[in-house]
């Protein structure tokens, strides 16, 4: 099976910019070249941070894009999304307690889709209600699982960047611990950064956004860190044991060479010496 991971997308006004890039452009390119190479991916998964204000004509706007987009999408919401403003466009992705989550079954797994949004604060929080909603559905399907959530659940040790993670992380990761059997893979976004870890023993993967990427500044103590690293997003191969996941670069600009173009047609195979 193969599934595509968006996240951090940051749609503006028509025309708008961060850090010099047009954000509905760098959509419509994402999904150009996702359908260009993987148009036979099973299930997109877009995992927070839609809108880079909260605004209505975001989400209309994203609901026109994905209505004609012919893979199946399922959609996460983020820090900068306003959750009251984002169900009036998708009422469909409303649970019995007006949060963001939801169930979607795949050859992989049960993807299960969090909401880690809270309002006011850029940090991700996982109150009770949504914890009891997790620990239901872990308990309730005998899996393989596939989490799906905003915030990064396991510290980055980058200062800025750990003010804002999910601040309930301990707690959540209890819970993903009593089920890690179970659970096969964990993604996320908001860090705008190709990070790799576990979350109590099971895999967790994060990546740049389809727009503005950051750069892990150790150095930094108190803001964010940003870089004009290309735009990217991931696509994620499972099999019966094994899971790979990659991060594509599709704003990047410079060549790419391959084995038989002039570049490399003086590679010896034998003693691997050019």
């Amino acid at each position: 099976m193969k599934l595509i991971h968006l996240s951090d997308i940051h749609l503006t006004t028509p025309g708008g910019t961060i850090g010099g890039r047009n954000p509905r452009l760098n959509f419509e390119r994402a999904l150009t070249h996702i359908l260009r190479d993987h148009h036979d991916a099973e299930l997109m998964v877009i995992t927070g941070d839609l809108s880079d204000w909260g605004d209505l004509d975001d989400y209309r706007w994203l609901k026109n894009q994905l209505d004609a987009f012919p893979i199946p999408v399922r959609l996460c919401i983020g820090n900068h999304d306003r959750r009251d403003v984002f169900l009036s466009v998708f009422p469909e992705l409303r649970d019995d307690d007006g949060l963001v989550q939801g169930v979607f079954d795949t050859a992989a797994g049960r993807c299960l889709l969090l909401d880690t949004n809270e309002p006011e604060t850029h940090a991700g929080r996982y109150c009770d209600t949504r914890k009891a909603w997790l620990a239901q559905r872990l308990t309730e399907h005998p899996g393989p699982f596939l989490l799906f959530m905003h915030h990064n659940p396991m510290p980055t040790h980058l200062g800025p960047m750990d003010q804002i993670r999910l601040l309930d992380d301990a707690e959540f990761r209890q819970i993903v611990g009593r089920h890690r059997d179970r659970i096969r893979h964990i993604f996320f976004g908001h860090c705008h950064l190709p990070l790799a870890g576990s979350v109590a023993g099971v895999p967790a993967t994060s990546l740049r956004g389809t727009n503005h990427a950051s750069y892990p500044l150790f150095s930094e103590r108190r803001f964010l860190s940003a870089s004009d690293l290309p735009e990217s997003y991931g696509v994620v191969f499972f099999g019966g044991d094994y899971v790979t996941v990659h991060m594509v670069e599709f704003g990047y600009s410079g060549p790419i060479r391959t084995e038989g173009s002039t570049e490399y047609k003086d590679w010896n195979r034998e003693n691997m010496v050019r």
